[in-house]
This record gives C-alpha cells, structure tokens and sequence, in this order.
C-alpha cells in the first residue's frame, strides 16, 4: 500500500466517523464505503493466487455490507449481516492453515469465547428473528478472530485486526439489541476501519515474510 493511499485511507475514515457526530446528509453511504474501497484499490494486483483472491473477496463483500448497513441499517441489516458473514468466511480461507495451539495463545481464544458468550447472553432478550443470523454471525466472527490468532500468516497487525473486528461488532450488537451506548456508531466505525487496515496490513507482511523464503512475490 503507497503512502498515498494510507493518508487517503486515514483522511476519509476519520472524515466519516467525526461526520457520524452531525445530522443525518445525503450519500453518507457512499462515504462510508470510501475508505475499504480504497484498500480495495490498493491492492488490485493481488490477484496472482487463490489466497489473495479470497482476502480482496472478503474486502469487496465488507463494502457491499457497509453499503446495506449504511443506506438502510433498518430494513437491509440482515443482508449486511449476511455481507460481512461472507466477508469472514473469505478472511478465515485466505488465513488458512492454522497451527497447533499452544502457550498464550490457548488464555486468548478461551476469552474470545468467554467474551463472545458474555455479549450473547446480554442480547438474546431482544434478539427476535434475528436469533439464528446474529449466533451464525457472532460464531462466524470469532472463528475469523481465532484463524487471525492461529494462522500460519499470523503476526501482530493480523492479531489486533481480529480483536478491533470482535470489539466493533460487539458494539453493533450491544447497542443495537441491549443498551445505547452514547456516540456508539463514532467508535463502532473507529474500530471497524482499524480492524480492517490492521487485517490487511497483517496479510501484507505475511506476504512480504513468505517473499523472503520462496513463498508469495511481495508487490
């Protein structure tokens, strides 16, 4: 990713989440996609393997979820739920193999369970219809985490790209279906757009290690 793209990157998703502070504007939506689409861009090259191609998949269908959640998050928030499921079906894929578990890492995905039992526990009041898409997506958002853990690609970026992914997310569902959390949209997307620069940050170094001893050719 050029520096170009970083500071383009960094202005339009700090653009939209101050923009979130204001009232309602047209095209706000389209804003909101701005910053993905544009790691989209910067890695429009990465086409040379199925692995690369199943990231930029799960980057394409994370701005096809921000456009259900931001045009109608009311009436369209089962189809962006069901965008960004996919989105984290083509991260775990890209992410693969895993290694075995061992040392910290075991305390890590034992509070990623614990967390993700807690936050569910706290929404299943108020969960409706919706019971069986938010459990798909909540048990599909953690198996993306733990991959980003476990990988064989993992690394530092990859790990806290994971974490901010569960933290966004349970912010959504939180405020969503327990409790209002003051300005909550303001750090859901915070965290949302870190989560998804530190995702491919992380993809990008692994690339770049794999370069280094014969494995995928660094752009």
């Amino acid at each position: 990713m050029t520096i170009k793209i970083k500071l383009l990157f960094i202005f339009f998703a700090t653009l939209y989440c101050f923009s979130i502070l204001l009232p309602p504007y047209p095209g706000h939506w389209l804003l909101k996609m701005l910053p993905v689409a544009l790691l989209i861009f910067s890695v429009r090259g990465w086409a040379s393997d199925k692995t690369q191609k199943l990231f930029l998949a799960g980057l394409v269908f994370s701005v096809l979820g921000d456009f259900f959640l931001g045009y109608d998050s009311h009436h369209w928030f089962i189809f962006g739920l069901g965008a960004f499921f996919i989105a984290h079906i083509a991260y775990i894929a890209a992410l693969m193999p895993i290694t075995k578990i061992n040392g910290g890492k075991t305390y890590a995905i034992l509070a990623y369970l614990a967390g993700g039992g807690l936050v569910l526990n706290l929404l299943l009041p108020g969960l409706g219809e919706l019971l069986v898409p938010v459990i798909a997506y909540m048990s599909i958002l953690l198996v993306m985490a733990i991959t980003a853990l476990l990988s064989t690609k993992s690394n530092a970026w990859m790990m806290i790209g994971g974490l901010s992914f569960v933290i966004s997310d349970a912010m959504i569902g939180l405020n969503k279906f327990y409790l209002s959390i003051p300005q909550a949209q303001f750090f859901i997307m915070i965290s949302y757009y870190f989560a998804q620069y530190a995702l491919l940050q992380g993809f990008a170094h692994s690339r770049q290690r794999q370069d280094q001893t014969g494995g995928l050719v660094a752009e």
